[in-house]
């Protein structure tokens, strides 16, 4: 197995003789050990994804995990007859997730070495080294987020939210109306930094720089009374979306200057960033001041260019970009807009803190 350092984002359980011990179509009874139940749940407090491939009869084996407590802790199940191998791919096919951030335990030597070959990318571990794996580097991340604490709930809530879609007939507006969207927009707190981090890192078709903030540099413009550190949070009716969008704000007197705002690819079929950058507008508007925003264009961010001149950002000149330092990097571009109040989004209820004043 070819060595690799990265963070592993989904565990693949066998179920005989490694997540429980016995054979359940051979004894009729299994058990579950309480160093199992106990890793289960340490790996999903670490935002860890954990699912099910095993050669066993479907209805029997989802029964005996519910009827042991942790059915709830594995997403898309893999029970049936097939190669386990397909079973891994299609697991790691749906969560959208690279086969090297995958690993595989089972006790059967033919069955590791089965999916190893088929699959060389995936960490494949002996059951015997179960005792081993919550010491491991690849399943220990550097930092656990908010989101990543609830990261299943999250994954079961977009599983059922787009099994609603597939069978809703109907304008994709009602759609959206139908998902009670709740947007939240408030100050970042020093829990959410690590996430907030993660946004200006991981986002890149929604980040409208590319400019990553480190959590030092962001407690630095927490503590700046004239910068604004703002987190867009997303929940519906089926739960948690988690924090979906940040923006780094700068007040000056006659401009707000917008130096970052970046979006989770998760929410932008849902208009987030165009709900952010109404309601931006219209805070500027109540305030009587412009809006200046910097976008640096790369090859995948266009959709973000898109939103910005959708709400009515120009290149125009104004003289009010005057009071503002020259961009740090020669790409970067100032957007401008002379803001007007603006109504609600359409589709989901807002929710945020007033920026008048502070």
């Amino acid at each position: 197995m070819a060595e690799q350092s990265s963070i592993v984002k989904c565990l693949v359980w066998d179920l005989d003789n490694t997540l429980w011990q016995g054979t359940l179509l051979e004894d009729g009874t299994v058990t579950l050990p309480a160093p199992v139940r106990e890793l289960i749940a340490e790996l999903d407090s670490r935002g860890i994804l954990q699912s099910v491939a095993s050669k066993n009869d479907h209805d029997l084996a989802w029964k005996q995990l519910e009827a042991l407590g942790v059915a709830e802790y594995f997403v898309l199940p893999r029970i049936g007859w097939g190669p386990k191998s397909d079973s891994v791919r299609e697991i790691a096919t749906e969560l959208n997730f690279a086969l090297g951030t995958i690993a595989f335990i089972d006790d059967q030597p033919t069955e590791r070495a089965e999916v190893q070959f088929h699959l060389p990318e995936v960490r494949c571990y002996d059951a015997e080294r179960l005792s081993e794996l919550s010491a491991l580097p690849e399943f220990n991340p550097a930092t656990v987020t908010v989101d990543a604490r609830r990261r299943r709930q999250m994954y079961q809530a977009g599983f059922e939210r787009k099994a609603a879609e597939a069978q809703f007939q109907g304008p994709s507006e009602d759609f959206l109306r139908s998902l009670e969207l709740v947007m939240s927009i408030g100050r970042a707190t020093e829990e959410e930094l690590s996430r907030v981090e993660e946004l200006t890192l991981r986002t890149s078709q929604m980040n409208a720089t590319g400019v990553h903030y480190s959590i030092t540099d962001l407690r630095a413009l927490l503590a700046d009374p004239r910068h604004e550190v703002l987190v867009t949070t997303l929940t519906d009716r089926f739960g948690p979306h988690g924090a979906v969008g940040l923006q780094l704000l700068e007040k000056h007197e006659g401009v707000w200057h917008l130096k970052l705002l970046a979006t989770s690819c998760r929410v932008v079929s849902f208009g987030a960033g165009s709900a952010i950058l109404r309601w931006l507008g219209d805070q500027a508007a109540q305030a009587g001041v412009h809006l200046a925003a910097d976008f640096r264009q790369t090859e995948r961010n266009r959709m973000m260019e898109i939103a910005y001149r959708f709400a009515g950002f120009t290149d125009e000149p104004c003289a009010c970009r005057a009071e503002l330092p020259a961009p740090a990097q020669e790409e970067i571009q100032r957007l401008h807009l002379s803001p007007a109040p603006s109504d609600p989004p359409p589709t989901m209820e807002l929710h945020a803190v007033s920026l008048q004043g502070v």
